[in-house]
């Protein structure tokens, strides 16, 4: 501690009475930002090339096996649709393969197709031919269908309902 004591009487013998000490100089407001700036920068990207490179080396998952789909023939089925008010009755043959995820669902699935085939024609019965134009009354048909299998076959899924046939006279 008197070394200190010494040192700094030391300092300030050397300088004359009414000098000030000179001052530090700082640096500029703008070279601290370009550089923070820079290490920013450089940081980021080391980081981006580490991680980048990381998943490259990563062992690669192992491929999922698809297991094929399954599918299983409806009987046809023939119904009259609802009248729109003229004379002449109209009627609609579908032909219809549910799809299942697995193989395993057919023995479970067979049982019940009696109340598969109720929900087909009753639902089909209530149709009018204008609910089967193009496209989008096809779409909603086939949603629907599928809809319901799935309620008469829970808690197990068919994956789809898919038309092989589907003639309106």
């Amino acid at each position: 501690m008197a070394k200190a004591a010494k040192k700094a009487e030391a300092d300030t013998d050397d300088k004359p009475e009414g000098e000030a000490a000179p001052a530090k100089k700082k640096l500029p407001l703008k070279l601290i930002i370009m550089a923070v700036a820079g290490l920013a920068v450089v940081g980021g990207g080391g980081t981006g090339a580490y991680l980048f490179m990381h998943k490259k080396h990563e062992e690669k998952p192992k491929e999922a096996v698809v297991k094929p789909a399954t599918f299983v023939d409806m009987p046809d089925v023939l119904v009259n649709l609802a009248g729109t008010g003229s004379d002449r009755t109209q009627y609609l043959k579908v032909k219809v393969v549910l799809e299942l995820p697995e193989a395993e669902l057919v023995p479970k699935i067979q049982p019940l197709m009696p109340r598969v085939m109720d929900a087909f024609q009753t639902y089909l019965r209530e149709l009018r031919a204008t609910d089967l134009d193009g496209s989008a009354g096809l779409y909603r048909l086939k949603e629907e269908l599928t809809r319901r299998v799935n309620a008469v076959v829970a808690p197990n899924r068919v994956t789809a309902v898919l038309f092989k046939e589907i003639v309106v006279q």
